[in-house]
């Protein structure tokens, strides 16, 4: 069972990245699944989920109207589109399945049976 997180890269303040997000040995589509980052220095923080139904999406407050969450069943992936980014957003970005998502702030809760990809570095700055 493993997840593998791509896409990360360094990109300029005002650019666009996009994130995959590879299972294997089971089906995303069991599961409802959280991006999370965790910038140097700072904890881990949730910053996008969509539930196991694939309806809803979910985004916390900070990348909210920037970055867009979908997932593909049929390729087993999911992606996230970050457009005009910050360098705030400066992070190593994780993929994970997740409990459920959490609709009043936004975000993933992941549980300790949840399953990690690696992580994918995304720099920004000029």
């Amino acid at each position: 069972l493993q997840l593998q997180a791509s896409g990360g890269g360094l990109v300029q303040p005002g650019g666009s990245l996009r994130l995959s997000c590879a299972a294997s040995g089971f089906t995303l589509a069991h599961y409802a699944i959280g991006w999370f980052r965790q910038a140097p220095g700072k904890e881990r923080e949730g910053v996008s989920c969509v539930n196991i139904e694939n309806t809803v999406t979910y985004y916390y407050d900070s990348v909210k109207g920037r970055f867009t969450m979908s997932r593909d069943n049929a390729k087993n992936m999911v992606y996230l589109q970050m457009n005009n980014l910050k360098p705030e957003d400066t992070a190593v970005y994780y993929c994970a399945t997740v409990i459920d998502c959490l609709p009043l702030i936004g975000r993933p809760r992941a549980g300790p049976d949840d399953l990690w990809g690696q992580g994918t570095l995304v720099t920004v700055s000029s």
